[in-house]
């Protein structure tokens, strides 16, 4: 199966709207079978994005996944990419 990318960045002073959705993304991720791996994008120290590295069938099934994210929800991100990446390393 195929990996993806997906790449949010946050709307600007966003910050606590971040925190106080945290829960229910990790929450989220956490119930997840296509999650590989996880974490925020830091800008100045501080949380200002997600990446996130996932296995689904095709890039549609990635988008829908990607789409149910409660920082999505919440109206977190300013963008939000998916994209098929491949591993090489590591």
């Amino acid at each position: 199966m195929p990996l993806f990318a997906v790449i949010c960045r946050d709307n600007p002073d966003m910050l606590q709207t971040r925190l106080d959705t945290r829960d229910a993304h990790l929450a989220f991720l956490r119930g997840s079978e296509v999650l590989r791996m996880a974490g925020p994008l830091i800008e100045d120290g501080e949380m200002r994005g997600s990446l996130l590295v996932i296995e689904t069938d095709d890039l549609a099934a990635a988008t829908a996944w990607a789409a149910d994210d409660p920082y999505k929800a919440a109206g977190l991100f300013a963008s939000a990419e998916v994209i098929e990446w491949k591993k090489v390393i590591g």
